[in-house]
């Protein structure tokens, strides 16, 4: 299987694909996680590289990230992940269409196979605050990817002031965009001091956070 995490910069994507993967090897399963991020320097999970490797979690990242060099170059081995029908793929995309740029160019690797493109929104983010932005967003990864978003993960947040009413303010409006679109609101994640909050009706949806792009690797 491979899972594309794709969303707006902010969006908390790439804490989602770690958690993501983290849950995948959790289960049994062989896990690679590729950091398809060119865009945005910053905020990679080649920061958190040794972390997951000594979780037996498999990292292909370029080898300029988490340096003061960003030169938007992938690297080959990206490709072993596509050949090996036994590894769960989970590949970071970078924000918005721009970082969809990356992804279409292993269209050809990912069109045959099975896959789940999940779409990481945030309605507390500027740029992804209303239904007409987050569906044009959405168009805008899909015709850039070829691919098709297959499931929404609903993690609107504020960071550390992030309370369950700001989750819950935001359902309607990721709930409306995932109908318009055709697909499933999958998860509602978040911290999990936060979910605990929530009422009983979302507790099938939940998924659980933990923080890690700001740790000190």
């Amino acid at each position: 299987m491979i899972n594309i995490i794709t969303g707006h910069y902010g969006s908390g994507k790439t804490e989602f694909a770690i958690n993501l993967a983290l849950k995948k090897m959790s289960e049994g399963k062989k896990v690679t996680i590729c950091d398809l991020d060119i865009v945005n320097p910053y905020f990679r999970t080649s920061d958190v590289k040794n972390f997951l490797s000594q979780k037996g979690i498999n990292v292909i990242a370029s080898e300029f990230a988490s340096s003061n060099v960003d030169i938007p170059v992938l690297p080959g081995e990206i490709l072993s992940v596509f050949a090996d029908s036994r590894t769960e793929a989970v590949l970071d995309v970078g924000g918005d269409e721009d970082g969809a740029v990356a992804l279409g160019g292993f269209f050809n690797y990912i069109k045959n196979r099975e896959y789940r493109m999940f779409f990481v929104i945030n309605t507390l983010r500027p740029m992804t605050a209303n239904e007409d932005d987050i569906l044009e967003l959405a168009k805008k990864i899909e015709e850039t990817s070829r691919l098709k978003i297959t499931d929404i993960v609903n993690n609107t947040n504020l960071a550390n002031l992030t309370d369950k009413n700001h989750i819950l303010e935001s359902v309607a409006t990721v709930e409306n965009c995932a109908q318009n679109m055709g697909v499933p609101v999958t998860y509602i994640s978040g911290r999990r001091d936060v979910l605990k909050n929530l009422p009983e009706n979302f507790k099938d949806k939940l998924f659980t956070l933990e923080t890690f792009m700001n740790l000190p690797f």
